[in-house]
């Protein structure tokens, strides 16, 4: 259409509307018009650069009820429904169509005698050879019945899919509009419970937890549903005996020709034992990440410390209060790396593979100890720990560690939701022959949605943390396992954010048992003649402390802060043992490792990895690598002196590297 050329239009482009009928001028020789003219089922006709008729065909005529006398001049809005004027829709599809050269629309237009009509319009813009905008070219298809047919085959469809009732993995059925059931098939009725007779005609929200419910959840799904016209969820949902389990669910709003809202249709699936295999799988994958990330982070600091303890201990004449310092420093350092150890094994812990030490723990022994423990962070904020027990002792059959382990962990918690200045209160009590232990902040509480997920692995509420807070969202998760395989269980409860949060423990109460002796013997340290030992550590207190506890052994020591020092210090002082940290920026101990090999004045050196990461894995690469021994941060001072009497009965053998 937008080749013919309105041939009444005078110089300046605009159409005369004085003569009804106007008509294109012939082209090729081909009379367009009269075959334009003899189409009956489209309406096509043209329009001036202002949107008045200046041609009508007999499909136009035919369709919209106007004769070619009583509509050419007319302004072709009159052909659209008073909503469509109200949003100036035709002006909106002239600009459109004279901006993109041509725009294409459905929707309701009426007749002239006034009854409306679907149909499909297309608008062309038509110009001249200079390109002036001359008018538009606009094609009208009546689409009425089409639509009435395929509305009325999905409206027949969608019934179809809902009123099925051999359908037993879903639960479908329909809601009204302000959320009762009013249908119900044998899916819902094995899922949920209810009988028909049971529920229809009852609200959908009591298949909602209660704090679900009382939240809102149920009716804000409806209105975003509503809004846009689905809504997708995956959540804890109860059943008629109280159980709950876990459900996807869609909601999908259903309207009627008119757009009206009739209900809703609602389907839910039982997912309960795929989320547990997905939890797993989630929680394997980010368990391996995280252990490559923790590894270091844990057992650095670590070392240098244990390290430290090994100097002072070789030194003689120290106070009382200097040894009963250093002891209690090495019986701390002992008891961090085994935590450190066991929280590097999160697969083991969550396994129920670890350890425990099961003997009588006193409850105000045991609170004691927690609050001690985390006294550098609630010291740090400035908050005060108070402790209500009972006056009588109370006795728990659990591991002294793991439980302080526990409480201290969730005095933490407390203290990073926690303003400055607040108190955290930690009440004891006997309830139905179980020892029970809630820790109560007044922090910023915890959003309902998140009760159910603080205790998943690396879970954290980000809400209301004190600035400068972190941390790798394990520690909720370990509390809950340790409590788990102490026979006993925690919960999480808050009002909702600023209203404080409340983590309440339950554990048994202690038979009669025996103690677990706690002593371990020391370890015979073997004497080893004087070794050339050659450090290898970008970490200065790690190899600082280690070089004076080896030299208070009578050994000599060099330091290489990073690969390259090391490469320019082996050559002149061809070591006996050489030990190098894995982790280092620029040159790695597997590449320091590989060029020191390529001198041949360190042919017989023993080579020594020291890294964070203990696991099979990592020994067997170090190991492929040339290393001779994987050692674990913090080191062990008996580890080390077995490393060192192998390295004396090698040079003694004249065994080469």
């Amino acid at each position: 259409m937008n080749q013919l050329d309105v041939t009444s239009a005078r110089d300046n482009g605009e159409p005369d509307r004085g003569q009804a009928g106007t008509r294109p001028s012939p082209i090729a020789g081909v009379d367009y018009w009269t075959l334009v003219q003899a189409i009956e089922d489209y309406a096509i006709f043209l329009l001036d650069a202002s949107g008045r008729v200046v041609s009508w065909n007999a499909g136009a005529q035919k369709l919209n009820g106007y004769t070619e006398q009583e509509i050419v001049g007319q302004h072709f809005s009159r052909f659209y429904t008073a909503e469509a004027l109200a949003q100036g829709w035709p002006a909106y599809e002239l600009q459109q169509a004279s901006l993109t050269g041509r725009f294409e629309d459905e929707g309701w237009r009426v007749r002239k005698d006034g009854t409306a009509f679907w149909s499909n319009v297309v608008i062309t813009a038509v110009r001249n050879e200079a390109g002036i905008l001359t008018g538009f070219a606009k094609i009208t298809r009546d689409l009425t019945a089409q639509r009435e047919y395929v509305e009325a085959l999905r409206q027949s469809e969608e019934r179809f899919r809902l009123l099925v009732d051999c359908v037993k993995d879903y639960a479908i059925f329909m809601l009204d509009p302000q959320g009762y059931v009013v249908s119900w098939n044998a899916g819902a009725a094995r899922i949920k419970g209810y009988t028909r007779d049971e529920i229809v005609g009852r609200h959908f929200s009591l298949f909602y937890l209660p704090e679900d419910a009382a939240a809102g959840k149920p009716a804000r799904e409806l209105t975003i549903a509503r809004q846009i016209g689905h809504v997708e969820d995956e959540g804890w949902r109860v059943r008629k005996d109280g159980t709950t389990f876990w459900a996807n669910v869609n909601i999908t709003a259903v309207h009627d020709e008119s757009n009206r809202l009739r209900g809703f249709a609602k389907v839910t699936r039982d997912l309960t034992e795929r989320r547990q295999r997905e939890e797993l799988e989630r929680s394997g994958e980010r368990m391996r990440e995280f252990l490559a990330t923790l590894a270091h982070e844990l057992r650095n600091p670590l070392a240098p410390v244990r390290n430290a303890v090994g100097v002072m201990q070789l030194e003689t004449g120290l106070s009382p209060a200097m040894a009963r310092s250093r002891d209690l420093i090495d019986r701390q350092v002992t008891h961090l790396t085994r935590l450190v150890d066991d929280l590097l094994d999160v697969g083991r812990i969550m396994s129920d593979k670890v350890e425990l030490r099961l003997a009588r723990v006193d409850l105000s022994e045991l609170v004691t100890r927690a609050i001690e423990a985390a006294r550098p962070f609630t010291d740090a904020h400035e908050q005060h720990v108070v402790p209500h027990l009972p006056y009588d002792p109370v006795s728990i059959r659990g591991d002294m560690t793991r439980l302080v382990q526990v409480l201290q962990n969730l005095l933490h918690n407390a203290s990073k939701f926690s303003p400055a200045g607040s108190r955290i209160d930690i009440t004891g009590r006997i309830d139905y022959r179980m020892a029970v232990v809630e820790v109560r902040d007044s922090g910023c509480g915890i959003p309902v949605r998140s009760l159910d997920k603080i205790f998943e692995l690396f879970a954290q509420e980000k809400e209301g943390q004190n600035s400068g807070e972190g941390g790798l969202g394990i520690g909720l998760t370990l509390c809950k396992s340790l409590v788990e395989m102490h026979g006993g269980s925690i919960i999480a409860s808050s009002e909702g954010p600023g209203c404080g949060s409340t983590f309440t423990l339950s554990l048994p109460l202690a038979a009669t048992l025996s103690d677990a002796p706690a002593g371990e013997a020391n370890a015979v340290t073997p004497e080893v003649a004087p070794l050339r030992i050659l450090l290898v550590d970008d970490n200065h207190d790690s190899a600082d402390s280690l070089a004076m506890l080896l030299e208070l052994k009578g050994h000599e020591v060099r330091i290489a802060y990073e690969g390259e020092q090391a490469l320019q210090i082996a050559p002149r002082f061809v070591p006996h043992l050489a030990v190098i940290d894995i982790a280092m920026p620029k040159m790695d101990g597997y590449a320091t490792l590989a060029a020191l090999r390529e001198m041949p004045e360190v042919a017989d050196t023993m080579y020594a990895a020291m890294t964070g990461f203990g696991h099979a894995s990592d020994r067997e690469r170090t190991r492929d690598a040339g290393f001779h021994a994987h050692l674990v941060k913090p080191v062990e001072l008996a580890l080390f002196d077995a490393l060192l009497a192998q390295v004396e009965a090698r040079r003694d053998s004249g065994g080469a590297g």
